[in-house]
């Protein structure tokens, strides 16, 4: 008998740690740590092989699981085979294939699912691999969206005597957890796309900056990086090619701002982590001052089943500009939370309602935030938004790292838009007066409208556009999405009877 508890920082918040050790003394033998399957719900996630299936019990405490190894299908816990699951068959996992399947630190389980065919493909033709990567339409799964393809052609081009590949890991956007749950869950994945952008782009070295949080992927990530240095997946002779690539992590300080490339890259340097003026940009002169492809996890992690699969079928997933697939992160007052991966195009409602299965409180949802703390609130009047990047920008939103946070009618929008310029007040580094001075002075006149004023929301619409577009970075050019979508969508709150009565009326820090 085979059995799998999963090692995700989110069961063993849940009790996953203490799961195993029930099912190590019952059987004698340790149980296979994976990743969660993103089913958060029912974790921890027990799974059994049954006829040679992989048969789900959740959520399981330790005092479960002597019943669970002697009853199997007859136990009340039992939710029949995984992978038959409605939320498991509804998704088009490419991405996430194998994440909640695998043993993570294993390389030959890696290798068993189909990992390091991209590589190989990649090594047979590294001429081709940045065309593959542009035709598949892969754009950045980190907020801004940019085309990956026409980020590696320039650092290609660049003439420079060193290159780097850094992974931007610094997930910092509230509601977010793909990039967590895929470095614990499937960590050569990410090594691999690393190596394929260094043998694209002629980069030999690689970063990847994770955030202090995350002590389970910085675990994870650096002990698969061992591994794979020791198999000859990186070093100086990539799968024995003349193509060498080799890759540590580094570990951030907790900077919400270090999220934008400049200032992770300053803060890579050993500098204070502050944006930095482009031209030029980092495709030119990053890391060093030398040409640096700058990703995001889940951009980089996809790159293996483009080049194995082939551009055209990844391409043939989503709609207009937003090709492929995108890791839903569904959390907030939900029933359903947790990770969902689908090709672009749902409508909002039917991620909200259909796969989330409306507010776990079991009150109407009032607001879905998507994108982070700079996400715009979406009302369900807007709930048949497409899920593409220029869908949501179509309503003044953002896709963002696809972080989807749900609020039933309770939640207060004034006090919402507040946390929202008091969040920027408090993350900005500094740089750029429209952020470091507008964000205070949002929060000042939003006390304002709390305490009565209304005169003050046209002074808070005014600011929120000089913050728009006089910010040096998205970080400023973002906090008045939430702030002005509260304000469009959810007047009331802002002008009626008991607009105020949840506000903290305190100056920011």
């Amino acid at each position: 008998m085979r059995v799998w508890v999963p090692v995700d920082a989110a069961a063993r918040a849940l009790g996953a740690d203490e799961v195993a050790e029930a099912v190590r003394r019952e059987m004698g033998v340790a149980p296979t740590r994976n990743g969660s399957r993103g089913m958060i719900w029912l974790e921890p996630l027990v799974e059994v092989e049954i006829g040679g299936v992989r048969h789900g019990f959740g959520p399981v405490a330790p005092e479960d699981v002597p019943a669970i190894l002697a009853e199997l299908k007859g136990h009340p816990l039992a939710l029949g085979p995984v992978d038959d699951l409605p939320w498991m068959k509804r998704q088009t996992r490419l991405t996430f294939a194998r994440v909640g399947v695998i043993d993570p630190l294993s390389l030959d389980d890696y290798k068993a699912h189909g990992g390091l065919e991209g590589l190989k493909a990649a090594l047979a033709a590294p001429d081709r691999i940045v065309a593959e990567v542009t035709e598949s339409g892969l754009r950045g799964r980190g907020g801004a969206g940019f085309p990956t393809g026409i980020k590696w052609a320039t650092v290609a081009r660049a003439a420079a005597d060193r290159k780097y590949v850094v992974c931007n890991a610094d997930e910092g956007d509230s509601g977010t957890f793909a990039d967590r749950m895929l470095m614990e869950g499937d960590p050569f994945t990410l090594i691999e796309g690393m190596a394929i952008a260094g043998i694209a782009v002629g980069a030999a070295q690689g970063y990847v900056y994770i955030r202090s949080e995350y002590p389970d992927a910085i675990r994870a990530m650096r002990a698969a990086i061992d591994i794979a240095r020791a198999a000859g997946v990186l070093g100086p002779s990539i799968l024995g090619s003349a193509h060498a690539f080799d890759m540590e992590v580094r570990v951030g300080a907790g900077a919400y701002v270090c999220g934008e490339e400049t200032s992770l890259l300053n803060s890579l340097e050993g500098k204070r982590g502050i944006v930095r003026a482009k031209p030029p940009i980092p495709a030119l002169e990053g890391f060093l001052g030398k040409p640096t492809v700058v990703n995001n996890v889940l951009s980089l992690a996809t790159v293996p089943w483009i080049l194995a699969n082939g551009a055209a079928a990844y391409a043939v997933h989503g709609i207009g500009r937003s090709r492929g697939t995108m890791p839903l992160q569904i959390a907030g007052n939900v029933k359903h939370g947790g990770l969902f991966e689908v090709a672009f195009g749902l409508s909002l409602g039917e991620i909200v309602d259909g796969i989330g299965g409306g507010t776990a409180s079991g009150r109407p949802v009032k607001a879905v935030q998507v994108g982070g703390p700079l996400g715009a609130y979406f009302p369900r009047a807007l709930f048949d938004t497409p899920f593409g990047y220029e869908e949501f920008a179509g309503k003044e939103g953002l896709v963002g790292h696809a972080g989807i946070v749900v609020f039933d009618d309770t939640a207060d929008m004034l006090s919402l838009a507040r946390f929202a310029m008091e969040f920027c007040a408090i993350e900005s580094c500094g740089k750029c007066t429209p952020c470091r001075i507008g964000s205070t002075r949002g929060v000042e006149t939003i006390n304002r409208i709390a305490g009565g004023d209304l005169e003050a929301i046209p002074v808070l619409s005014d600011l929120c556009n000089t913050m728009k577009w006089g910010s040096l970075c998205a970080l400023g050019g973002f906090a008045p999405y939430p702030v002005m979508s509260a304000l469009t969508h959810f007047p009331e709150d802002f002008t009626g009877p008991s607009a105020g009565t949840g506000v903290r009326v305190e100056a920011a820090e």
